[in-house]
C-alpha cells in the first residue's frame, strides 16, 4: 500500500483495526529490511520499514506513551525527545568540562537495536504500562519479523530500527542506564545510544568504564563494544561529528577530520563535472546540502574550513561550466559578457 492510498483504506476499515487492536487480535505485518552504508566502509545500518498502516499505529502507540515516559527520563538525555536535540547534549558536555571533567568515558554499544533483550524490554515497560494489550502489541511488533531479499525471518532479539516506535523504545530501554548512573553520582551526556561519561582524571575514567561494563551487560543484557570504547581526553573524542578544545580555559567545538572529510566527498559528488543534472537542479542540491550542514555544525569555531572549502567548490564550480562551454568560441563570448578585456579572454579560451 502508497502513502496516497492510507486515508481511504482508514476510512473504510478503521472500525475493524480499532476492534482488532482493543481485542487484541491484531497481527502487525512484517518490516522490510532496507541496508545504508555506515561512515565505517563495508559497514551497513540495517533498518526495519514498517507498512504504511503499521507506521500510523505505531505513531499513535509512541504519542500516547511519550508524555509519560517525559517525566521519567533523565535530562541528561537528549535523544529523540521534544524540544532536544543536538546542540543540547553538545551544550552539555561543553558545561561539563568546564567545570573540569576533562576526561571521559566515550561508550559504544555493540549493535544496539540488533542485540536489545525483547523480554528485558517489556519487563521495563510493564513497570509503567498497566494496560496488557499494550504491552502485547508492543511485543507483536518487536516479534513481527522482517523480509529481508524476499525471505522472511524472526526477530526474537532486538527492535526494528526505523518504525515511529524505535526511538521511544530505545530511550526507555537506556533510561535503565541513565537512572543507574545518576545513582552513581556520575556526569554524562547520552544522544541515543552514544553515552559520553565525563570524569576529572583519567584514573577515575578507567575505573568508572570497569564498573559500569557489569552493569550494562548483565542487567541489561547489552553488549559493550570493547574496540570501539574508550577513556581518553575531551580533545581527542569525536562526539555527534564534533570534536572539542579548550581556549583560554574554556571548552569550545571544531569539527571532526571525519565530518570535513564526508562533507568535501559529498561536495565533490555534487560538483562532479560527468554528473547528468541541470545547472540549476544541481545548485538547488547544492545549496540545501550547505546550508543543512552549517546550520548543524553552527556552534563550531570553523572560519577557515568554511573559506579553503568555500574556494574549492568554487574552482569546481567554475570547472562544471567551463566543460559545458565546449567551443573556444563560446568560451570567449562568455568571457567577454563577464566584462573581461580583449586579451584575458582570447588567452583564457584557449586553454584548458
Amino acid at each position: 500500500m502508497q502513502v496516497d492510498e492510507l486515508l481511504p483504506f482508514l476510512r473504510e476499515n478503521q472500525e475493524t483495526l480499532i476492534q482488532e487492536i482493543r481485542g487484541g487480535n491484531y497481527k502487525p505485518n512484517p518490516v522490510r529490511r532496507v541496508e545504508i552504508p555506515k561512515e565505517t566502509k563495508g559497514e551497513y545500518r540495517k533498518l526495519g520499514v514498517p507498512t504504511v498502516v503499521d507506521r500510523v499505529i505505531q505513531q499513535a502507540i509512541a504519542q500516547g506513551l511519550s508524555p509519560i515516559y517525559e517525566e521519567q527520563f533523565s535530562e541528561n538525555s537528549f535523544g529523540f525527545r521534544p524540544k532536544r536535540g543536538a546542540h543540547d547534549a553538545l551544550r552539555q558536555c561543553q558545561k561539563n568540562v568546564n567545570d573540569g571533567y576533562v576526561y571521559v568515558v566515550d561508550m559504544d554499544l555493540e549493535k544496539f537495536f540488533d542485540t536489545v533483550c525483547q523480554s528485558k524490554l517489556i519487563e521495563v515497560l510493564s513497570r509503567t504500562i498497566k494496560d496488557g494489550r499494550v504491552i502485547s502489541l508492543i511485543h507483536k511488533y518487536l516479534n513481527a519479523g522482517v523480509i529481508a531479499k524476499g525471505m522472511f525471518e524472526r526477530t526474537e532479539v532486538g527492535m526494528p530500527q526505523g518504525g515511529p516506535l524505535s526511538p521511544l523504545l530505545s530511550n526507555v530501554m537506556l533510561n535503565e542506564l541513565d537512572k543507574e548512573l545518576e545513582h552513581r553520582g556520575h556526569r554524562f551526556v547520552r544522544y541515543a545510544d552514544d553515552c559520553m561519561i565525563f570524569c576529572k582524571s583519567k584514573r577515575s575514567a578507567e575505573r568508572t568504564l570497569k564498573n559500569i561494563i557489569p552493569f550494562i551487560e548483565g542487567k541489561l543484557f547489552l553488549k559493550v563494544n570493547r574496540k570501539k570504547t574508550e577513556v581518553a581526553h575531551i580533545s581527542k573524542v569525536k562526539y555527534l561529528g564534533y570534536t572539542f578544545y579548550r581556549y583560554k580555559g574554556k571548552c569550545r567545538f571544531r569539527v571532526h577530520q571525519k565530518s570535513a572529510v564526508k562533507m568535501r566527498n559529498k561536495i565533490r559528488e555534487l560538483t562532479d563535472r560527468n554528473k547528468g543534472i541541470s545547472n540549476a537542479e544541481r545548485e538547488r542540491k547544492y545549496r540545501e546540502y550547505v546550508r543543512g550542514w552549517v546550520e548543524y555544525f553552527r556552534l563550531a569555531d570553523m572560519k577557515g574550513l568554511l573559506k579553503t572549502t568555500d574556494e574549492w567548490a568554487r574552482r569546481r564550480i567554475r570547472a562544471v561550466y567551463w566543460k559545458q562551454w565546449k567551443r573556444v568560441r563560446t568560451r570567449y563570448r562568455i568571457l567577454r559578457k563577464l566584462k573581461l578585456e580583449h586579451w584575458q579572454a582570447i588567452k583564457l579560451a584557449n586553454s584548458r
